[in-house]
Protein backbone atom coordinates (compact mmCIF):
# COMPACT_ATOMS: atom_id res chain seq x y z
CA UNK A 1 0.00 0.00 0.00
CA UNK A 2 1.75 3.32 -1.18
CA UNK A 3 2.03 5.94 1.42
CA UNK A 4 -0.49 8.49 1.96
CA UNK A 5 1.01 12.20 0.96
CA UNK A 6 -0.22 15.47 2.31
CA UNK A 7 -2.76 16.44 -0.71
CA UNK A 8 -4.01 12.89 0.21
CA UNK A 9 -4.67 13.23 3.41
CA UNK A 10 -6.27 16.44 3.16
CA UNK A 11 -8.75 15.41 0.66
CA UNK A 12 -9.18 12.64 3.37
CA UNK A 13 -9.79 15.21 5.87
CA UNK A 14 -12.03 17.19 3.77
CA UNK A 15 -14.32 13.88 3.65
CA UNK A 16 -13.90 13.07 7.38
CA UNK A 17 -15.85 16.24 7.83
CA UNK A 18 -18.67 15.65 5.57
CA UNK A 19 -18.12 12.22 3.21
CA UNK A 20 -20.94 13.35 0.49
CA UNK A 21 -18.92 16.61 -0.65
CA UNK A 22 -19.36 16.05 -4.33
CA UNK A 23 -15.70 15.76 -6.16
CA UNK A 24 -16.48 19.32 -7.32
CA UNK A 25 -17.06 21.00 -4.33
CA UNK A 26 -14.41 19.43 -2.42
CA UNK A 27 -11.83 20.39 -5.03
CA UNK A 28 -13.19 23.96 -4.72
CA UNK A 29 -12.85 23.65 -0.83
CA UNK A 30 -9.07 22.57 -1.64
CA UNK A 31 -8.31 24.36 -4.37
CA UNK A 32 -7.09 21.53 -6.33
CA UNK A 33 -8.07 20.49 -9.77
CA UNK A 34 -11.36 18.60 -9.90
CA UNK A 35 -8.99 15.66 -12.05
CA UNK A 36 -6.42 15.43 -9.39
CA UNK A 37 -8.92 15.01 -6.32
CA UNK A 38 -10.88 12.42 -8.75
CA UNK A 39 -7.56 10.63 -9.62
CA UNK A 40 -6.52 10.22 -5.94
CA UNK A 41 -9.41 8.96 -4.66
CA UNK A 42 -9.43 7.03 -7.31
CA UNK A 43 -6.14 5.42 -6.29
CA UNK A 44 -6.68 5.40 -2.35
CA UNK A 45 -9.68 3.58 -3.77
CA UNK A 46 -8.11 1.02 -5.76
CA UNK A 47 -4.65 0.53 -3.43
CA UNK A 48 -6.82 -0.29 -0.06
CA UNK A 49 -5.77 2.91 1.52
CA UNK A 50 -9.30 3.89 1.58
CA UNK A 51 -12.17 1.51 2.60
CA UNK A 52 -15.52 0.81 1.41
CA UNK A 53 -18.29 2.59 2.59
CA UNK A 54 -20.17 0.14 4.15
CA UNK A 55 -17.51 0.21 7.40
CA UNK A 56 -19.23 3.53 8.31
CA UNK A 57 -22.67 1.67 8.66
CA UNK A 58 -23.60 0.57 12.48
CA UNK A 59 -24.13 -3.04 12.41
CA UNK A 60 -26.76 -2.25 14.91
CA UNK A 61 -28.64 -0.53 12.48
CA UNK A 62 -28.81 -3.70 10.89
CA UNK A 63 -30.42 -5.49 13.98
CA UNK A 64 -27.23 -7.04 15.09
CA UNK A 65 -27.08 -4.81 18.30
CA UNK A 66 -24.84 -7.80 19.97
CA UNK A 67 -21.07 -7.65 18.98
CA UNK A 68 -18.55 -9.86 20.05
CA UNK A 69 -15.02 -11.21 19.21
CA UNK A 70 -14.42 -14.78 19.18
CA UNK A 71 -11.13 -16.08 19.42
CA UNK A 72 -10.06 -19.36 17.07
CA UNK A 73 -7.35 -21.89 17.37
CA UNK A 74 -7.15 -23.87 13.92
CA UNK A 75 -4.94 -26.69 12.47
CA UNK A 76 -2.36 -24.43 10.69
CA UNK A 77 -2.58 -26.78 7.75
CA UNK A 78 -6.25 -25.65 6.88
CA UNK A 79 -5.83 -22.22 7.66
CA UNK A 80 -7.09 -21.21 3.66
CA UNK A 81 -9.85 -23.24 4.10
CA UNK A 82 -10.94 -21.68 7.34
CA UNK A 83 -10.60 -18.19 6.12
CA UNK A 84 -12.76 -18.80 2.90
CA UNK A 85 -15.72 -20.85 5.24
CA UNK A 86 -15.59 -17.33 7.46
CA UNK A 87 -15.63 -14.96 4.75
CA UNK A 88 -19.52 -17.04 3.81
CA UNK A 89 -20.39 -15.74 7.56
CA UNK A 90 -22.65 -12.77 7.03
CA UNK A 91 -22.10 -12.00 10.51
CA UNK A 92 -18.23 -12.11 10.68
CA UNK A 93 -17.50 -8.16 10.17
CA UNK A 94 -13.22 -8.90 10.38
CA UNK A 95 -10.81 -11.76 10.70
CA UNK A 96 -7.48 -11.01 12.08
CA UNK A 97 -4.27 -13.12 12.05
CA UNK A 98 -2.77 -11.37 15.75
CA UNK A 99 0.80 -12.83 17.48
CA UNK A 100 0.41 -15.32 20.06
CA UNK A 101 -1.54 -18.30 21.13
CA UNK A 102 -4.62 -17.29 19.11
CA UNK A 103 -4.77 -18.31 15.38
CA UNK A 104 -7.56 -15.87 14.40
CA UNK A 105 -9.46 -13.27 15.78
CA UNK A 106 -12.27 -12.66 14.32
CA UNK A 107 -15.03 -9.65 15.00
CA UNK A 108 -18.78 -10.56 15.15
CA UNK A 109 -22.08 -9.09 15.58
CA UNK A 110 -25.46 -11.04 16.51
CA UNK A 111 -29.03 -10.20 17.14
CA UNK A 112 -29.58 -11.37 20.34
CA UNK A 113 -27.06 -13.54 22.94
CA UNK A 114 -29.00 -16.81 21.97
CA UNK A 115 -27.77 -15.84 17.70
CA UNK A 116 -24.36 -14.76 19.22
CA UNK A 117 -23.87 -18.63 20.41
CA UNK A 118 -25.63 -19.68 17.03
CA UNK A 119 -23.01 -17.72 14.90
CA UNK A 120 -20.01 -18.74 17.56
CA UNK A 121 -20.87 -22.66 16.73
CA UNK A 122 -21.09 -21.73 12.92
CA UNK A 123 -17.67 -20.55 13.15
CA UNK A 124 -16.26 -23.24 15.45
CA UNK A 125 -17.70 -25.66 12.85
CA UNK A 126 -15.78 -24.22 10.20
CA UNK A 127 -13.70 -26.68 9.03
CA UNK A 128 -10.08 -26.27 10.21
CA UNK A 129 -11.06 -24.88 13.01
CA UNK A 130 -10.31 -27.01 16.67
CA UNK A 131 -11.07 -24.43 19.51
CA UNK A 132 -13.13 -21.37 19.77
CA UNK A 133 -13.58 -18.64 22.60
CA UNK A 134 -16.10 -16.38 22.46
CA UNK A 135 -16.08 -12.80 24.40
CA UNK A 136 -19.16 -10.32 24.68
CA UNK A 137 -18.46 -6.34 23.67
CA UNK A 138 -20.38 -4.70 26.07
CA UNK A 139 -20.35 -1.53 24.49
CA UNK A 140 -17.83 0.64 22.07
CA UNK A 141 -16.39 3.26 24.20
CA UNK A 142 -14.05 4.33 21.52
CA UNK A 143 -15.19 3.69 18.13
CA UNK A 144 -12.76 2.89 15.05
CA UNK A 145 -10.76 6.27 14.12
CA UNK A 146 -8.41 7.19 11.87
CA UNK A 147 -8.79 11.24 11.89
CA UNK A 148 -5.88 12.69 14.49
CA UNK A 149 -3.74 10.26 12.35
CA UNK A 150 -4.69 12.08 9.08
CA UNK A 151 -4.66 15.25 10.58
CA UNK A 152 -0.87 14.33 12.45
CA UNK A 153 0.96 14.00 8.67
Amino acid sequence: MQQLDPTDRRILLALDEDPRLPIMVLAQKLGLARGTVQSRLERMTSNGALRPHSVRVDAAALGRGVSAEVAAELDQSQIDGAIAALGRIPEVLECLAPAGDTDLLIRVVATSPDDLYRVSEEIRLCPGITRTSTRMILRTVIPYRTTALLAEG
